[in-house]
């Protein structure tokens, strides 16, 4: 949206209140990201009587989830951009000048074409590219396929084109992300294509860049991948493969296709063809139907297998899935005890594994410096969701976006701390 803006001729600024044109992207994943995106609105709402805004547009999956209910419940919003109306944004924005009402939330799919503008908005060092939207696992608790649409896999070439001219630009690490990446060109291509890509991104990329894998959904899970991220190294040695539960009867309830039994195989299968790597995942507590002994059997699966990083959320009901209208919701209390429980057991994994780097060195892509300490992170570390290095560099001055080596001194909980390695 900001590079088909920037392209019509509209300046960018950074100061929301300067801003003519405000935009909000909102998520509508869960109820505390939607309570988030509504606090967000009402108090950029205001700019229209304190600030520079003439008009005030709501994009993203929540203007996709609510549309004209939005529109009536806030009057400060001048329009809506639905998850399939991006390539419309400059008509949208000239409507709304007019004093149109725009609620462009129609169809929910869309896949964006390498001939659309992009706009960086992260450091220049690191960026996402998404190779695929949408979902068709339809897991009972989630709201994706409804605001996405189905599954869309984006061409291996233009995905190569995309990451190509990043890398040419000084980008240092690409997160290939997806609502489900495993499944990538089963839609195009008739079969799993992820592998196939991963090798293309190795050869269409300098020598020293990042590719990291997020949101690898263990049903489309396929072995080759683990070939190719033994072979490559440029890809990091990090996984992302939330699997939301270990319990039978939850994971059943949750529609995720694979049992317990499958799953611990399938870690087996991971940690014996690459020992070394970094497995995140993701838990959810308090599902429907989820008793006290499905819950230590989550806790006595992650204490077997000490993930170096865990995510735990909370059960949120949402609008429009199965498990919204599931016998046996657990009341809001015991989702938070347990979810408190979860992440103090994974505190403790987590302080354990960062122990065991002690006196290692690492690389670490650098991204700043505050207190003394250089900070950056390691391969074991994505953007925004895990932890950092931070390191003493004994007077050398280094460059934000740079490669270096750091010898891990001692362990945090979730950080590390070490010095730069001569």
């Amino acid at each position: 949206m900001l590079g088909l803006l920037q392209k019509e001729g509209y300046t960018l600024t950074r100061q929301v209140q300067e801003a003519q044109v405000l935009i909000v992207n909102t998520c509508g994943f869960i109820t505390p990201a939607k309570e988030e995106s509504i606090r967000y609105i009402l108090n950029l709402a205001q700019l229209k009587k304190t600030g520079c805004c003439q008009i005030f547009l709501v994009a993203g999956c929540l203007a996709q989830r609510y549309g004209r209910e939005l529109l009536v419940e806030i009057p400060e919003i001048d329009g809506l951009i639905g998850t399939g109306a991006v390539p419309e944004v400059g008509n949208i924005v000239r409507a709304a000048l007019k004093g149109e009402k725009v609620c462009a939330c129609s169809s929910p799919a869309y896949i964006y074409h390498p001939d659309l503008p992009r706009f960086q908005v992260t450091p220049f060092y690191t960026a996402y590219v998404k190779i695929a939207e949408g979902c068709n696992q339809h897991c009972t608790f989630c709201a994706i396929p409804l605001i996405k649409g189905p599954y869309q896999s984006r061409k291996i070439e233009d995905i190569e084109t995309e990451v190509a001219w990043l890398t040419n630009k000084g980008v240092k690490e690409i997160n290939l992300i997806a609502q489900d990446t495993t499944s990538y060109g089963k839609d195009i291509y008739g079969e799993y294509c992820l592998s196939k890509l991963l090798r293309r991104l190795v050869k269409a990329t300098p020598e020293k860049v990042w590719l990291r894998l997020l949101y690898a959904h263990p049903a489309s899970f396929k072995p080759e991948l683990l070939t190719v991220m033994a072979e490559e190294n440029k890809i990091c040695r990090y996984l992302d493969l939330p699997l939301q539960h270990i319990s039978d009867p939850i994971l059943e309830r949750m529609n995720r296709q694979k049992k317990g039994v499958d799953i611990r195989n399938l870690i087996k299968q991971i940690r014996n063809s690459l020992p070394g790597l970094i497995l995140r995942t993701t838990f959810i507590v308090g599902f429907p139907g989820e008793t006290e002994d499905h819950f230590q059997e989550l806790l006595a699966f992650m204490r077997e297998v000490c993930f170096e990083k865990v995510g735990i959320f909370k059960y949120s009901p949402e609008e429009g899935t199965p498990a919204e209208t599931m016998p046996n919701q657990v009341p809001r209390e015991i989702k938070e005890e347990r979810f408190h429980r979860a992440m103090l057991w994974q505190q403790e994994i987590s302080y354990q594994k960062n122990k065991t780097q002690a006196g290692k060195e690492i690389t670490v892509l650098v991204e700043g410096k505050k207190n003394g300490f250089y900070f950056g992170r390691g391969e074991a570390d994505a953007p925004e969701v895990d932890g950092q290095v931070f390191f003493t560099a004994q007077g050398e001055k280094i460059a934000v976006g740079e490669f270096r080596r750091v010898r891990i001194l001692k362990a945090k909980n979730y950080d590390l701390i070490g010095m730069l390695s001569f």
